[in-house]
């Protein structure tokens, strides 16, 4: 685990309460996801299609991990601006104009709290008909109601706490940390 005075510098001592995944657990589990998608996707074309800006840490260690041939595109939405919880409304910010068709998508998110936003994106990317759409998120809190297709691939369970650090944030801020921390509300 890092340091109080680590954490402290690391967030200029604003707001941490604690650290809830460290690095050496994170590294390890990404490593273990990289090896799990690669046995689940032995051949065709795989698109690794991450939602930004979550997972922008994330999805690189991950397909580093991925030993097979791969393409990755990005999708940004918004949904909660500065808020700490998702406002509901998704709004899609960048749309890639790879066609789908034929590949196996795998969705990278950062993280899975209400789903409204994988719900909807769900649904849009099925109707450009690719092979097949499965999820991966790097922390699922399991409070979404019932999401199809839900997460084939997860990281960690995480607890309800609002969470930054490796990606995740709060206002654009704490994205740098190399740990995943709770913050106070």
């Amino acid at each position: 685990m890092p340091s109080s005075t680590d954490v402290s510098r690391r967030t200029g001592g604003r707001g941490v309460d604690a650290v809830v995944f460290d690095e050496r657990a994170i590294a390890e589990r990404v490593s273990e996801l990289g090896a799990e998608i690669t046995d689940y996707y032995p051949d065709g074309d795989l698109l690794v299609l991450g939602l930004l800006k979550g997972c922008f840490v994330f999805l690189p260690d991950l397909v580093r991990h991925i030993e097979r041939p791969l393409h990755v595109d990005f999708l940004v939405v918004a949904s909660y601006g500065h808020r700490m919880e998702s406002s509901g409304e998704v709004r899609l910010l960048y749309d890639p104009e790879v066609d789908l068709r034929g590949k196996h998508v795998l969705l990278v998110e950062d993280i899975i709290d209400s789903g409204s936003t994988l719900a909807r994106l769900a649904r849009l990317l099925k109707g450009r008909k690719p092979e097949s759409l499965e999820i991966c998120t790097f922390l699922h809190k399991r409070l979404a109601e019932a999401l199809d297709p839900d997460a084939r691939f997860v990281g960690f369970d995480a607890p309800t706490d609002f969470l930054v650090g490796y990606g995740l944030d709060h206002a654009e801020n704490f994205r740098h940390l190399p740990f995943v921390a709770s913050i106070k509300g």
